[in-house]
């Protein structure tokens, strides 16, 4: 039956459309920084507003499928986990459904993880706490009075959001909400790589299962250039039962540039199909009929972070050296993604473990904003060991305790026994 009485109206977009949200901590980016800061203030009793520049909220871990926590544990014979926070709820989650695993790598532990079941944790996770959520939504311009950012001015496909809140926590991993204050940031000489991960489908897993890893990075080092491929080591590994099979195995460029982003795209999605025409043909009895299920964002490491009030430098990472406001410890190694045809590893040994300073997220320049995650100061071979997703996590929840603690007052004056207690 037709229904008749459905009827419709004429609008017009009024001259000025803005949506006005008030909270007490606003946090960009939803990524594991963004998301252990924004779970943190609210459950403190804080209003929180969370800005995510995708359609959907997990940041990376999700949109990049980057598959896999590093840096929670510490490095072997005598593995502990180092992060806790809400990896303990994420881990106890995923391992419960058969979402998740635990494997051995670089001396340490990993965990694999679907990227689907985590994305319904944060979605169910954050809604459950009452925060507010912006998709979608990109940073236009920070207001700032003295030393202090009053507000953030958002563009949405739907109108813009002006918010105000009384603190700031820049998650974003290319250090937005600086950047827009017109603080001071730094970026790298050269430039560092991403990486274009891509699931296959359609796979023999058990073949996949019995191909030596070290085997395939040695042909794929020997016949990269024969199929125009960049990169020339990686790995392939499959979720076991899940008939997915997820590679890491190119280097893309990561521009701050609208444009030439979008060209990382396209060619990341490029070197994709040649890496599955050099699987199918390297290891046929594998990879013969697989194909491709699906193109993930490209995975950032490396490109724009703030200047703090300390440096994370590769000698304070080399050395284990404990800052007196250590808010983050870790042991994964120093990985740097700066040649475009293999990645630098250096472990870093039995029982070392290194940390990450308060210093290192806190601008100098102004009193309410904090960075977690990828976008802290440090050196480019420093930055590479800590931007992994353990001490993303600490470093987040760092983040909102340092700005609970401040009030309206300065981040710079926090109590750091207060903070190291929280």
């Amino acid at each position: 039956m037709i229904r008749a009485d459905i009827r419709t109206r004429i609008t017009r977009r009024p001259s000025i459309l803005v949506k006005q949200i008030e909270a007490d901590i606003c946090v960009v980016g939803s990524g594991a920084a963004g998301l252990s800061a924004a779970l943190e203030a609210a459950r403190a009793g804080r209003k929180v507003v969370l800005v995510e520049a995708a359609p959907s909220l997990g940041g990376q871990a999700v949109n990049s499928i980057i598959g896999t926590f590093c840096g929670l544990y510490s490095n072997g014979p005598e593995i502990v986990r180092l992060t806790y926070g809400i990896a303990d709820e994420i881990l106890e989650a995923l391992i419960s459904e058969g979402a998740a695993r635990y494997m051995p790598a670089r001396n340490s532990i990993i965990v694999q993880y679907d990227e689907i079941k985590l994305s319904r944790w944060v979605d169910k996770t954050i809604q459950s706490e009452g925060i507010t959520v912006l998709l979608g939504a990109v940073v236009r311009k920070a207001n700032v009075m003295g030393r202090r950012i009053t507000g953030l001015e958002i563009s949405t496909k739907f109108g813009d959001v002006h918010v105000d809140a009384g603190g700031f926590i820049d998650a974003s991993g290319d250090a937005t909400v600086a950047w827009h204050a017109g603080l001071e940031v730094k970026t790298p000489e050269s430039p560092i790589f991403g990486t274009q991960v891509v699931l296959f489908e359609n796979f023999d897993e058990t073949a996949a299962e019995k191909i030596d890893r070290w085997e395939m990075q040695d042909r794929l080092a020997e016949k990269a250039d024969d199929y125009g491929l960049t990169r020339k080591d990686g790995f392939v590994f499959a979720f076991p039962g899940h008939g997915t099979a997820l590679a890491n195995m190119t280097h893309v460029a990561t521009p701050l540039d609208p444009v030439k982003y979008a060209n990382t795209v396209f060619s990341g999605r490029d070197q994709a199909e040649r890496l599955l025409e050099f699987l199918t043909v390297e290891f046929p009895e594998a990879y013969r009929e697989a194909r491709i299920r699906r193109y993930a964002t490209p995975g950032v490491r490396q490109t724009r972070w703030i200047k703090g009030t300390q440096s994370l430098t590769a000698d304070d990472v080399r050395s284990g050296r404990v800052f007196d406001d250590t808010v983050a410890r870790c042991s994964w190694p120093i990985e740097l993604h700066d040649d475009p045809a293999e990645a630098y590893w250096e472990e870093l040994g039995d029982h070392h473990v290194h940390a990450v300073p308060l210093g290192a997220l806190i601008p100098a320049e102004v009193d309410n904003l904090v960075a977690a995650g990828r976008c802290i100061d440090g050196d480019t071979v420093g930055l590479s060991s800590v931007r992994v997703m353990g001490p993303c996590i600490a470093m987040g929840a760092a983040a909102a305790h340092t700005l609970i603690l401040a009030g309206s007052g300065s981040t710079h004056q926090v109590n750091i026994n207060k903070l190291k207690k929280k």
